[in-house]
């Protein structure tokens, strides 16, 4: 009997503790499994002062620095009209009015396969050209703002990306799906930024021009800033809030002068799409009526109605809990479209590609049939209250009869079987109500049609389907106040307030998405009411879980850096040290270096940096006697000194299939006494016994002496900069060496030009023909490494360590000590929230 008792009493208890933590809830076990992947990699925001480009900067007067200046100028107008221009764009057949034909004339079951026809052919269309290019799929701006952030998402920025994304996403919102077109045009928007400055394009080979400006990952990303900014401004008509999405979404490091160019191209973007939108809808060219693809109407009160007000004080405590319950709700829908991506990642996507087409045609037709049965069944044919809607549009081209008589519609297919910016204009404007039936069942149906939607191979938006979808819910609200409660309410304000905290509980965006809603509604008094439901529906989704971008981000494994730590570990993980999260078995070069180290070097090893080192050998023992760094030293270097025996033999083995026979030969050499060595013998002992070459090997060039102490033999590498793989790479191809008997003056110079010639896709070492290389001849990195990159010391705190490396685009940071050797690297992997909670981890383990 007791047993009895407990069964309903711990299902109680389960479903009111345990059921919302598992839906809303992130559990940290799941969690774990999500790691940043090592293959992605950073760009080079910080500028390479090398010789070369020192050499540009004393030729550079004051005029050419002008031109420059014009000519970015110049670029970013051009990235603007160009976006306006790519956004008009013809509107593809729509099936909507052949089904309102057939309904009229009681054809039930051919306007059903006529849709579906439809849809299912478009949406076909749209997953072809995303098997063409994968990258396309989604909105693109999880991509472009990790790619904003630092991290080079592979194939973003390529203009196939761009030509099947701008034509797929007009066959998967014309097949019905509940996508949007918007997002995607930010995705369009930034790849025009990035290729158009460049002048040429991997696609076509033969296009490529001698354009010698914005050849550096630091102008590549401001245009990117630029044209993801010009995009939100063509979609929404909002270029103040396409400016702050750029700020608040995306770059890591930002500045004035940046601001103001991003401003200048988003309006550009909205002037041409306002200009030829206009011309071509109401054949007034000049007129400007059209300013973004989705505009919301006005808001205002009939004349006749004198007590009528938008908003009032009293609405605030409203619009508070509505986005309480938006947080909710956008909560739950990225914690159910996150179980969906984890599904598709583990058991569609590792399949053929043209299982991807399936699911989006099964999508399809599970939402064509759905609106249809729900539209036939549960609308509701109501009169017509009013014809015209308040923003003076003519109620009858949007209102569908749907098997309705005449003089009246169906409230549901109204919703259902018109454009989604046709059906937010009706919950915003319409003075006649839907049926709270109708309005609860199309929240519904859209709300989990949406969330299986997103994330299927089409190109595909949030941003619209999150107003609409939030329009319902606040519409219902308004339903329930006015005509149950007879409360005094403009039930247009309540849709927006609905729409706006549904998409601030889905995306998280606060500041950008509060002035892109008023740039859209041209209502500055909504700003109050949005701003305070904005965040607090962000504070409410924030409690369970990320924003959908962040999510499908960290579902991708990109290495993502926020603008401060987490703000849970804020406090602990000052805990750790530079020294403590730092790659210690360094891969360094030195100053002078022969041919075949370096080949062996970049062959064996995936670094894209290398610190430029020299070994300090006189007066070491005096220096360094007492300093309490001696043993920080002996433990950070003797796990690198230790393996650099099993390194070189690493290399030895991959330059044995070398096709020159010198290289192998020299290989031999080196390999031969390493493997003669008798079991049990001390590895270190025998390597630094060892007498090498001073090029170029990685080893100490003297015998250590019978008195050397423990420090002298853990000698440190005094730091003098670092050198990217790309230079390495360009100066192997184009001979820049010299010889033994010669002095490195005769070295050939390479200009700036020269350096960045490939930019942005350097030539790889495997590529590198090694029959033309000398393996004797040496390599004088110092004129191209970059002499002055920033540094920590190994005491600094972590929270010291991101904020430099976030504010300043970094890429490698090296860490040295006070008498100036280097003593380990940190990158952005480094710096990941899942590397530093292990590092934590570790911390309180040791303690």
């Amino acid at each position: 009997k007791g047993h009895a008792l407990c069964q309903p009493v711990l299902f109680i208890l389960w479903w009111v503790f345990f059921l919302p933590q598992t839906i809303l809830g992130e559990i940290r076990d799941e969690e774990d499994e999500i790691l940043p992947r090592k293959d992605y990699e950073s760009l080079d925001y910080d500028r390479c002062i090398n010789e070369p480009y020192v050499d540009v900067l004393e030729v550079m007067d004051n005029r050419k620095a002008k031109k420059y200046e014009a000519v970015r100028w110049i670029m970013v107008f051009t990235i603007g009209v160009t976006v306006g221009l790519v956004s008009v764009k013809p509107s593809l057949f729509s099936p909507s009015q052949a089904v309102e034909k057939c309904s009229n004339k009681g054809c039930l079951p051919l306007s059903l396969l006529e849709l579906l026809a439809f849809n299912m052919t478009f949406v076909f269309i749209a997953s072809v050209f995303v098997l063409i290019e994968p990258v396309a799929a989604g909105s693109g701006i999880p991509e472009i703002k990790s790619y904003l952030n630092g991290v080079k998402v592979p194939g973003i920025v390529r203009l196939r990306t761009f030509m099947c994304k701008a034509a797929g996403v007009l066959f998967s919102v014309a097949g019905g799906l509940f996508v949007g077109k918007e997002g995607p045009m930010i995705h369009s928007g930034a790849i025009v930024g990035a290729g158009l400055p460049q002048f040429q394009s991997i696609t076509f080979k033969r296009i490529k021009f001698d354009f010698p400006y914005f050849r550096s990952d630091r102008d590549k990303r401001d245009f990117v800033s630029a044209g993801a900014a010009a995009g939100v401004a063509a979609a929404f008509g909002a270029p103040i809030g396409g400016t702050l999405f750029s700020l608040e979404e995306g770059s890591s490091f930002w500045n004035q002068a940046l601001t103001w160019k991003v401003l200048f191209c988003s309006m550009s973007a909205t002037f041409t799409l306002n200009f030829f939108r206009s011309g071509i809808n109401f054949n007034k060219w000049g007129s400007f009526q059209l300013p973004g693809l989705l505009n919301f109407g006005e808001f205002k009160c009939s004349e006749e109605d004198k007590n009528c007000h938008l908003w009032t004080a009293v609405d605030l405590a409203f619009f508070v809990l509505m986005g309480v319950v938006g947080g909710l709700l956008g909560a739950l829908f990225n914690c159910m479209n996150k179980c969906l991506a984890k599904y598709r990642i583990r058991h569609i996507h590792p399949k053929a590609k043209f299982i991807r087409v399936l699911e989006s045609l099964l999508v399809t037709m599970v939402t064509t049939v759905m609106i249809f049965a729900a539209s036939m069944l549960l609308g509701e044919c109501r009169d017509l209250s009013s014809p015209t809607l308040s923003g003076g549009t003519d109620i009858n081209s949007t209102v569908r009869q749907f098997f309705c008589t005449n003089k009246t519609y169906n409230d549901m297919a109204t919703l259902f079987f018109n454009p989604q910016e046709a059906a937010i204009h009706q919950l915003f404007h319409q003075d006649g109500t839907f049926s709270p039936v109708t309005l609860s069942v199309f929240f519904l149906l859209y709300f989990l049609l949406a969330c299986w939607t997103y994330g299927v191979s089409v190109p595909s938006g949030l941003f619209v389907p999150s107003l609409l979808c939030g329009a319902a819910f606040g519409r219902l609200v308004a339903n329930i106040l006015k005509v149950k409660l007879g409360m005094d309410i403009y039930s247009g304000t309540f849709a927006l307030i609905g729409a706006a905290a549904f998409l601030g509980g889905v995306v998280r965006m606060t500041i950008s998405l509060t002035v892109i809603l008023i740039e859209s509604t041209n209502e500055i008094t909504y700003g109050l009411p949005i701003m305070i439901t904005l965040m607090v529906a962000k504070w409410t989704g924030d409690f369970f879980n990320k924003g959908i971008y962040d999510i499908h981000i960290q579902l991708r494994g990109v290495p993502l850096l926020e603008w401060e730590t987490e703000s849970f570990i804020y406090i602990e993980v000052d805990l750790l040290t530079a020294s403590d999260i730092m790659e210690p078995n360094l891969t360094y070069v030195y100053p002078h270096t022969r041919v075949q180290s370096l080949v062996s070097i970049l062959r064996t090893t995936v670094y894209h940096a290398f610190p430029v080192v020299t070994e300090n050998r006189q007066n070491e023992r005096d220096f360094m006697k007492g300093n309490i760094l001696v043993s920080n030293n002996i433990r950070f270097k003797k796990s690198s000194v230790v393996s650099r025996a099993g390194e070189q033999r690493r290399r030895c083995q991959s330059m044995k299939s070398y096709p020159s026979s010198e290289l192998r030969n020299v290989c031999d050499e080196q390999s031969t006494a390493v493997e003669l060595a008798e079991e049990g013998e001390d590895l270190l002992q025998q390597m630094l016994e060892r007498r090498h070459a001073p090029y170029p090997n990685l080893y100490p060039d003297q015998s250590p002496s019978e008195e050397w102490t423990m420090e002298e033999r853990f000698r440190p590498l005094t730091f003098h900069g670092l050198i990217l793989r790309s230079q390495l790479v360009n100066l192997l191809i184009r001979g820049v060496c010299y010889a033994e008997n010669q002095s490195s003056a005769t070295q050939p110079r390479l200009s700036y030009a020269e350096l960045t010639e490939d930019y942005p896709r350097f030539p790889d070492i495997h590529d590198l023909d090694l029959t033309l290389l000398n393996p004797r001849m040496i390599v004088d990195v110092t004129p191209y490494m970059n002499p002055c990159p920033y540094t920590v010391s190994p005491n600094t705190r972590i929270s010291q360590v991101f904020n430099l490396f976030r504010t300043m685009g970094l890429r490698h940071l090296p860490v040295v000590n006070a008498v100036g050797e280097i003593v380990g690297i940190i990158t952005r992997h480094n710096l990941t929230h899942e590397f530093l909670v292990a590092k934590l981890r570790q911390h309180y383990i040791t303690v």
